[in-house]
């Protein structure tokens, strides 16, 4: 019997807590939020058990953890399910910052016990196969690879608020996924944004149109674009360059973009509508992948310590915006 428990029923716990209701050699789910008329709600629906506390549902006899509460609560409540011996998946980031995130990952280090990191594009089907084109040596030397993530919409500004911007909200995949294709260490990044919607992106020191630059040891690049405003739908491609070949990701019949080839009538819709209509079943491999953990198996998707790297990515897009100059990775990790 596995039994797994959620904490955090916002829009992703939500979702995460239905996709582990129907994934096979999951038991039980024992779900809790701050918001009891909210876990009660969820739990009835999906056939989970709600609890009032954090401290219940760890002491619950759970054989998981998924940690899906508000960002700055993630580093606490990682270390609360690490401490009880407990295997855990966590949301991205693991914490607030770069630096807390990497004495996080110390102490889990220390621990031993198994620590997954949600991000989800590592188990997306096209994704996946784009790595393993990239391990073969298929494309020969990478020269540039090319990660974009557009949202149809901005989320609440309450949210942006307190987000760290959107270099460490929204841009952290894309970090994620280029590090992960390439398998090199990124050593400076050039970032740079613009504000052309709700003025409260600036307010907050945020952008909502950014670009980045990111150079890997061996010379690759990465070229990232991010955007707070597309509304065609959500946009999330990957296109990987090498001297001797060339694949992409996520150009599928549902790529949100409008081909004005009149012979051409690609992608022909409907338009992906959101990262959970898009990443659907690629969260589920991922959640299916830490049931496994929980059993003993090996973690599949990141860790933590590519979890940290991604932060220190995000740490030094953030700096470079702010200087409107490069910056080195080793600048903001010795800092």
């Amino acid at each position: 019997m596995t039994t797994l428990g959620v904490i955090g029923l916002g829009r992703i716990g939500a979702f995460h807590t239905e996709t582990l209701s129907g994934i096979d050699g999951l038991d039980g789910l024992i779900i809790t939020d701050e918001r009891t008329d909210v876990a009660a709600a969820v739990a009835a629906k999906h056939g989970a058990k709600a609890v009032d506390s954090v401290a219940e549902l760890l002491a619950s006899g759970v054989d998981g953890v998924v940690v899906s509460a508000a960002t700055p609560a993630h580093a606490e409540l990682t270390l609360a399910a690490v401490e009880r011996g407990i295997p855990t998946f966590c949301e991205k980031p693991i914490a607030s910052t770069a630096a807390e995130s990497a004495r996080v990952a110390a102490a889990i280090a220390k621990s031993g016990v198994p620590v997954q990191v949600g991000y989800q594009r590592r188990f997306d089907a096209a994704f996946a196969a784009a790595k393993r084109v990239v391990d073969a040596g298929e494309l020969g030397l990478l020269h540039t690879i090319r990660s974009t993530t557009m949202d149809p919409a901005p989320p609440p500004m309450d949210y942006i608020k307190g987000s760290g911007g959107i270099f460490r909200d929204c841009a952290v995949h894309d970090f994620d996924i280029v590090r992960w294709v390439v398998g090199r260490e990124a050593v400076e990044v050039y970032a740079t944004g613009t504000v052309q919607g709700d003025p409260l992106f600036t307010e907050y020191g945020d952008v909502d149109t950014a670009a980045v630059v990111v150079t890997f040891d061996g010379g690759a690049l990465g070229v990232i674009s991010n955007a707070r405003y597309n509304a065609r739908g959500y946009d999330c491609r990957l296109e990987i360059h090498g001297f001797d070949d060339s694949v992409v990701a996520g150009w599928d019949q549902g790529a949100p973009v409008r081909n004005t080839d009149p012979r051409n009538d690609f992608p022909a819709g409907p338009a992906h509508h959101f990262f959970m209509d898009r990443f659907t079943e690629a969260f589920r491999t991922e959640l299916a992948a830490f049931v496994e953990v929980t059993k003993g198996g090996p973690i599949q998707g990141a860790t933590v310590e590519d979890a940290v790297e991604v932060a220190w990515l995000a740490e030094a897009a953030t700096e470079s915006l702010r200087r409107g100059a490069p910056v080195r990775i080793e600048e903001v990790r010795n800092a």
